[in-house]
């Protein structure tokens, strides 16, 4: 497979990992940051090869091969943002970039090799489960932030964004993978929210608490 079908496979795994079974074009080219025709061409050389199936006026969705492979994927990229930040020292905004390049290595000995040296680790420095050898994963228990109602506590266990400008807003505002959050109050206009963490409060945008994803704490 080309470094793009692989790039196609995998945007098409993440839209159903958040709740779009069946992908539109649109979609994927959006998550791609792409043009529709481009998705279109991409769609029909992956159905010929059986990783996905394609409804006409529904959209596209991943087979069993399609998945497997998806996974395998997903897999080393999140193995090697644990490498680089476990061993390496990286800081969490700067691997994400490295590791779109890293996953397109086609060595299973190499990348189990890197699981065993790291401990087998479960997730990802952003919160992320990583898939096994065999594929299977566990699905964490999470919704996002914006959905936690006003007064309610939860933890972050993971992130919807991995982008440097991203992280750099959560390191500016020191919220990390196992903050405890309370939601104080709530726009109504705009969804934005007063939080408060380690007893500092602030206010944040819709959007970064769309893409904070938390346990709730009972």
């Amino acid at each position: 497979m080309t470094n793009s079908e692989e790039n196609h496979i995998k945007a098409i795994f993440h839209l159903s990992e958040e709740g779009i079974k069946i992908a539109s074009t649109n979609e994927i080219a959006k998550r791609m940051n792409t043009r529709p025709s481009s998705v279109t061409d991409m769609i029909k050389k992956l159905s010929k090869k059986g990783l996905v199936n394609h409804k006409k006026y529904k959209g596209t969705f991943l087979t069993t091969k399609g998945k497997k492979r998806a996974l395998q994927i997903v897999r080393k990229h999140r193995l090697w943002e644990t490498f680089m930040v476990e061993k390496l020292k990286f800081n969490w905004d700067e691997v994400h970039e490295i590791a779109e390049q890293l996953e397109h290595i086609n060595s299973e000995k190499l990348i189990n090799k890197l699981d065993e040296f790291l401990g087998f680790p479960k997730v990802d420095p952003h919160g992320d489960t990583i898939p096994k050898r065999d594929g299977s994963y566990e699905k964490q228990e999470k919704i996002r932030l914006s959905e936690l109602p006003i007064g309610n506590v939860g933890v972050c266990v993971g992130l919807g964004d991995s982008s440097t400008a991203f992280f750099r807003f959560l390191d500016k505002y020191k919220i990390a993978l196992g903050s405890t959050i309370k939601v104080l109050s709530k726009e109504e206009f705009d969804k934005s929210m007063d939080i408060s963490i380690s007893g500092k409060s602030f206010h944040i945008s819709h959007q970064i608490a769309y893409n904070l994803y938390i346990n709730i704490k009972h």
